[in-house]
């Protein structure tokens, strides 16, 4: 019975946990149906991830600049997640660890400036 009452900490934490993340989940949706803002019109209902409006065929071709976008912006979300560790760390990597972040920065400016060249940041 003394080995079990050493969990009840970790019980009280999991319960409380449940509740408060079933509370800030069901109470905004509660919230809005009391209020009326749960009320879907044309413009709520359209289409806004994939950035254009369904239409026809779903096998037609259609213009891959957006995902050409979509993939740049990950590239460059990805190069500011490794600077903020290669930051922090850069007294212990010394110059090893500066010139490899420059390099690494140099082949991300060649490749935007490739992608400029090229228009796939133009947007019609």
């Amino acid at each position: 019975m003394v080995d079990l009452l050493e969990y009840l900490p970790i019980l009280l934490f999991l319960g409380i946990a449940v509740a408060l993340s079933a509370l800030f989940v069901f109470l905004p949706m509660g919230v809005s149906r009391l209020t009326g803002s749960h009320n879907p019109d044309a413009e709520k209902l359209s289409e806004y991830e994939c950035g254009f409006p369904a239409f026809e065929d779903p096998r037609s071709q259609f213009d891959v600049r957006f995902y050409l976008v979509a993939i740049l912006f990950i590239v460059f979300d990805l190069e500011a997640a490794f600077l903020f560790p290669w930051a922090v760390s850069l007294e212990f990597t010394g110059w090893t660890g500066w010139v490899a972040m420059v390099v690494f920065l140099a082949e991300l400016a060649i490749g935007l400036a490739y992608a400029w060249k090229k228009g796939a940041l133009e947007w019609d």
